[in-house]
């Protein structure tokens, strides 16, 4: 089985053969060449943007005065106008032929526009979801680190607290150091290494 597969490999590929020689098959490392359509393509975006034109026009007030002068001409010509110059005769079907051709293309176009604009409310509509739960997310992140900056400063050692408890230490001391109970001045080794020598014989 072997021999067989290898001598199939030499007739396709003989041993003179180079890379040019070769059948060539698609190369990966290149794109391939384009089809050939036979429909007529065209940009979704741009048709879509010239469908939204239309419709806006034709929301306006200018297309109907337009079409009514349009119509009015229209009746005016095929009914005053010499029976040669008339190109269409009573009841105007050419007319209703126009409209009708008019109100096939206009349904779908507001309906194109219709749709790009619910499209782009929906990305709006998610875009603002978004940002609330951010906003959200932001506010309750905001409120623990308040919450517990309320608690660490409830914690805090305040200067009034302070005050208070070195004060009662005073007092305490003063009482161990006088038997008699009486009050004295009582200087914190700071103020003695402040105070020059020979003072404290003076102050007593």
């Amino acid at each position: 089985m072997a021999p067989e597969r290898e001598q199939g490999t030499r007739e396709r590929h003989p041993a003179g053969a180079t890379a040019a020689t070769r059948p060539r098959g698609p190369r990966l490392d290149q794109p391939r060449p384009p089809r050939r359509r036979l429909l007529p393509e065209w940009d979704p975006e741009a048709f879509g943007r010239l469908s939204e034109k239309i419709a806006r026009f034709l929301g306006t007030g200018r297309f109907i005065v337009w079409m009514t002068v349009v119509i009015i001409m229209w009746v005016v010509w095929n009914v005053a106008a010499p029976a040669g110059l008339r190109f269409d005769q009573y009841p105007f079907i050419f007319l209703t032929l126009m409209l009708s051709l008019q109100a096939s293309y206009a349904a779908p176009l507001i309906l194109l526009a219709q749709n790009r604009q619910d499209d782009r409310d929906r990305v709006n509509l998610e875009q603002d979801r978004k940002q609330n739960e951010r906003s959200i997310a932001d506010t309750e992140y905001l409120t623990r680190e308040i919450a517990a900056l309320r608690m660490g400063l409830g914690e805090v050692a305040t200067r009034d607290w302070i005050r208070s408890e070195l004060q009662d230490l005073v007092k305490e001391v003063e009482e161990r150091r006088r038997p008699d109970g009486h009050a004295g001045q009582v200087v914190f080794p700071a103020e003695r290494a402040e105070r020059p020598p020979g003072r404290d014989t003076d102050d007593r």
